[in-house]
């Protein structure tokens, strides 16, 4: 058993080349972050080789896969994107939004998401 206090943890920002706007995020364990988006921010497209389930905690975001239309998420919901599957997910224009990110394997960067592709 390993123990990993709270207050150990560090709380980065992510990456501009491949986030729009703020987004913090903290390690929790390997293959798993929580992420804080501020309102309108979010991930650029990209996919997992293994797949990723992200749980929401608070506030209200969106996620979309390539070729769909955007979905709203909000606290307690949990999204499960399959291997392979081109998406985005990120906070709602109003919104705050936190959710826990768990994924094997790295993270395959694509382009980011445009305005019109995350207004529309």
């Amino acid at each position: 058993m390993k123990h990993i206090p709270s207050r150990t943890l560090t709380m980065n920002s992510a990456p501009e080349a491949n986030f729009t706007g703020e987004v913090w995020m903290e390690r929790q364990a390997v293959g798993v972050l929580r992420v804080t988006f501020t309102p309108g921010a979010r991930t650029a497209w990209h996919t997992h080789p293994h797949g990723q389930t992200l749980i929401v905690l608070s506030g209200v975001g969106r996620v979309q896969k390539r070729g769909e239309a955007a979905l709203t998420m909000i606290a307690g919901d949990v999204v499960q994107i399959d291997a392979g599957e081109e998406h985005w997910h990120g906070a709602a224009p109003d919104s705050l939004m936190q959710h826990i990110a768990i994924n094997a394997g790295e993270t395959v960067w694509l382009a980011k998401v445009t305005d019109g592709e995350y207004g529309g």
